[in-house]
């Protein structure tokens, strides 16, 4: 870090993200954003997710309660994909017309639009997978931003590997309102819906997947939870409020959760794991879910327990419509910091408080 960098100084536009002045090579974490949306049916906006958090990155202070300066290893933001975005506008254009059309139906021409779709898809995961693999050899943290939720499977099938070569399994901890175990979710194979489905079949490296705020599923994810046995713990975010309703206390239910995991965890939070009222124009919103301050203690519970976070993803934030609508947006930067933090804690590169 260059030594007249002020911490304290306000962020100039044209900054880094957090107003931070690394480049990719002194980074620590190197976040890759992904501005990616094609399979979205109900509400949209997370393409422009990364440019929004980016923008109110800048607004965030860089002291934090709960992890001695983050920003001291090193943070970066890579430069959206123009092939990335390409890629967008053109999957999400055809998926619009099956989705319209409520399925190809063996129409000709739909199932070529559903084919094109799902093969960009592909392309999107092995893409994410190669600047993953990338980081990974230049020793750096990769953070994904997405986007819509199907962004992180070649991240994680590429942690993953690495953790394999190493002969040690991998967790995913996933905050969520929605499973996202349905398969090929309306025919697209790379779903926002099918995400963490994908993960239990097609990276066999991770060992546990531990799902928090689940309150929305269909009968098709129940039975793929209880096929996968101890493979997935789930904690609904209707259990847990009525443990808590019951007199239960959250940190033993926080405990649990910990508990569940292995000791190398990927992070993967879609922003409507939170209460709606924190980032309303995500695409998918359902009432409950964890308030901001309850997220952050999960996290924090991971890294005293030792465990390990060795990358994470963040998806589904979605800007407001109006000029200087940015709340969204900034719940999605200071959820990021803290992710940021508390991955470079639990990897000793910053001091927990």
């Amino acid at each position: 870090m260059a030594p007249d960098f002020d911490p304290n100084a306000p962020s100039s536009p044209d900054s880094g993200v957090f107003g931070l002045p690394h480049g990719e090579a002194e980074a620590a974490i190197v976040l890759v954003p992904v501005p990616w949306e094609v399979t979205t049916s109900y509400g949209g906006g997370t393409a422009g997710g990364p440019a929004a958090i980016l923008a109110a990155s800048r607004q965030v202070d860089l002291y934090d309660l709960d992890v001695e300066r983050p920003y001291a290893a090193g943070v970066h933001m890579l430069a959206e994909s123009a092939s990335v975005s390409a890629w967008n506008s053109e999957g999400r254009a055809l998926a619009q017309r099956v989705i319209a059309a409520g399925g190809a139906h063996g129409d000709p021409a739909l199932l070529a639009a559903l084919a094109r779709v799902n093969a960009l898809g592909e392309a999107l995961n092995d893409w994410v997978a190669g600047e993953t693999e990338r980081l990974l050899a230049a020793g750096k943290i990769a953070g994904i931003v997405g986007g819509d939720h199907s962004v992180p499977l070649g991240a994680i099938a590429a942690v993953a590997r690495a953790q394999l070569a190493r002969r040690e399994g991998l967790g995913v901890l996933h905050f969520d309102a929605h499973a996202d175990l349905r398969r090929a979710y309306e025919g697209f194979h790379c779903s926002h819906a099918s995400i963490m489905d994908n993960v239990l079949e097609r990276v066999p490296g991770v060992s546990r997947l531990v799902q928090v705020g689940i309150r929305d599923v269909c009968e098709e994810e129940v039975e793929t939870m209880r096929r996968h046995g101890e493979r997935v713990r789930v904690f609904f975010d209707r259990d847990i409020a009525r443990r808590r309703l019951s007199g239960g206390s959250f940190a033993d239910i926080v405990a649990e959760i910990v508990a569940a995991l292995p000791q190398r965890v990927w992070v993967s939070f879609d922003i409507d794991g939170l209460d709606p009222r924190l980032c309303p124009h995500t695409g998918t919103p359902v009432p409950g879910g964890l308030d901001f301050h309850e997220a952050v203690f999960v996290l924090r519970e991971v890294v005293r327990a030792g465990r390990t976070i060795v990358g994470f993803d963040l998806n589904e934030v979605a800007p407001g419509p109006d000029p200087g609508d940015e709340w969204d947006g900034n719940v999605g930067a200071r959820l990021l910091y803290k992710l940021v933090g508390f991955t470079l804690a639990s990897q000793g590169r910053a001091r927990l408080l």
